[in-house]
């Protein structure tokens, strides 16, 4: 078993604090995305559970041991690094095969391991060549291998497509996803990509300023953030905001929201639950596709300029004004629309999110 789990971790460099009490529980054979954005912390999480960076306070256990004092070569893990780190002196099959022979692994199961990864990732005539002869992504293939080959229980992975353009990050991404499903080994990986994030884990652990302030799985993580801060980071574009005022039931017993100068009639399922908040300021979030663009004023709708029209292919993305307020829009690409027109915005009631605009925290629905 090679369940990983963080109790009450902490670790500082100086007087700043790089991971702030992080208690965590990964599955067996999980895929955890950290995501965070620069100097959050998810990057000497992933160290401390790796061993390569001594916590101050706190336990790591992964299955049935506390590893927290243990050095790295004794946690059973694998790790793949930003940077490739392959020997350039040595073949592909000489670097996927160094750990084998630093534990003295007979030379035919050295073979077998080394041609059953490499078959796994699709790079089996690669074999005989060095790093300088190989792509950037064929040499992240090689690290991977050089990883799973040591079959290990816990594999770690540092931003590993960050140096990768586009289109090999696109392949090597679905390459990641398949080989979890075939090796089933426990996966912590760290980005700050939110679309990895989305596309890879079984679970995301976003983090900020040493601390972890959601952990869900991917639709919830997106469709229900925990703050203000998730909402603006996960999602291209992010969750929009708006500034808003519940007003009291009507007499058909409907909460009104007043936001953008308009009020909009919220569903009645909603009143108990945001009835402690009639009265007080809170912020709307909104994704940029669940905002209907209309081109005719229309009863609720939201009178809007627009600023910038982006043709992205399969849509537009359209960045407007209403109220004083910005926002972004997804459109359908045949739109007929141009900067400073006017158009109006439909919210859909169901997918508004409310947030606490003193905390910045979400009112549970």
């Amino acid at each position: 078993m090679a369940e990983i789990r963080l109790e009450g971790v902490w670790k500082v460099f100086g007087r700043v604090v790089a991971v702030r009490d992080v208690t965590l529980t990964i599955e067996d054979g999980e895929f955890l995305v950290l995501l965070g954005p620069s100097g959050c912390g998810k990057t000497t999480t992933l160290r401390c559970i790796a061993g390569l960076e001594r916590v101050d306070a706190g336990r790591i256990f992964i299955g049935d041991r506390d590893v927290t004092d243990l050095p790295p070569g004794k946690r059973g893990i694998g790790m793949v690094f930003q940077s490739y780190a392959v020997f350039p002196h040595m073949t592909v099959f000489d670097n996927i095969a160094f750990g084998l022979k630093m534990k003295r692994v007979p030379r035919a199961e050295i073979r077998r391991r080394v041609q059953n990864v490499a078959e796994l990732l699709h790079i089996e005539e690669l074999l005989g060549r060095y790093p300088a002869q190989l792509s950037g992504g064929q040499r992240q293939r090689v690290a991977v291998a050089r990883a799973i080959v040591l079959e290990p229980e816990v594999l770690l992975m540092d931003e590993p497509l960050s140096n990768l353009d586009a289109l090999i990050r696109l392949q090597v991404r679905a390459e990641l996803k398949r080989l979890h499903r075939q090796i089933g080994s426990t996966t912590v990986y760290v980005t700050h990509d939110q679309v990895e994030a989305l596309s890879l884990g079984d679970r995301i652990a976003v983090m900020k300023d040493g601390e972890i302030v959601q952990v869900d799985d991917p639709t919830t993580v997106y469709e229900e953030p925990a703050n203000v801060f998730v909402g603006g980071f996960i999602g291209n574009p992010p969750m929009n905001f708006l500034p808003g005022e519940l007003l009291a039931p009507r007499k058909d017993g409907f909460l009104v929201l007043k936001v953008a100068g308009r009020e909009l009639p919220l569903p009645e399922r909603l009143t108990p639950k945001l009835q402690g908040y009639v009265g007080k300021p809170v912020l709307i979030g909104i994704r940029a596709e669940h905002i209907q663009v209309l081109t005719q004023p229309e009863e609720g709708a939201l009178p809007a300029t627009v600023l910038v029209v982006e043709p992205l292919g399969s849509h537009k993305l359209l960045t407007v004004e209403t109220g004083g307020e910005t926002l972004k829009v997804l459109a359908d690409p045949d739109l007929e629309v141009e900067p400073n027109a006017s158009i109006w915005l439909h919210l859909e009631p169901s997918k508004l999110r409310f947030m606490d605009r003193e905390t910045e925290r979400a009112i549970p629905l």
